[in-house]
């Protein structure tokens, strides 16, 4: 077995999500969720096929962000795994929806952060072993950071 590492490709005005599903039904489950969760959201969605053709299945509302997903898929090559590139609305407003969608077994992760991916690889295939969000911690909440996340979070509507 090869462990590797993939970063995965995004616009900084994008935000992404990595799953694992299990049907090729998805990709239309998946897309219905996305368009009745946030209207005007922007996305694109590619999805590994584990077997059959093992074809990338694609989709979404912008040309763009499909070929920016689809690449990102192709580069993971991970069956059954999915990923959304997603612009005009936050992980927040989807997850619920997606974690409804009856084909879907994990979310990796949802984030706007710089993503890499841990994958393990042999002579079958590969999945997906976890990832990296992000950055790893600079320090501790001091009280001027509680307040400027709390002014933050009403600033972007999220509390009251």
């Amino acid at each position: 077995m090869e462990l590797k590492q993939i970063k995965l490709e995004k616009p900084e005005d994008t935000n992404l999500i990595l799953g694992q599903t299990h049907f090729i039904k998805s990709v239309e489950d998946i897309y219905e969720a996305m368009v009745n969760a946030v209207p005007g959201i922007k996305f694109g969605l590619a999805f590994c096929e584990a077997s059959g053709p093992c074809l990338i299945r694609r989709t979404g509302n912008d040309k763009g962000l499909e070929q920016l997903a689809t690449k990102n898929a192709q580069a993971l090559g991970a069956g059954h795994s999915f990923i959304i590139i997603m612009r005009n609305a936050f992980p927040v407003n989807v997850l619920p929806r997606l974690k409804m969608v009856p084909e879907i077994c994990n979310i990796f992760c949802a984030s706007s952060n710089p993503v890499t991916v841990i994958i393990a690889e042999n002579e079958t295939g590969r999945g997906i072993l976890g990832v990296i969000d992000g950055e790893k911690p600079k320090g501790i909440e001091a009280e001027k950071d509680q307040e400027n996340r709390k002014a933050f979070l009403r600033k972007i509507g999220y509390k009251q």
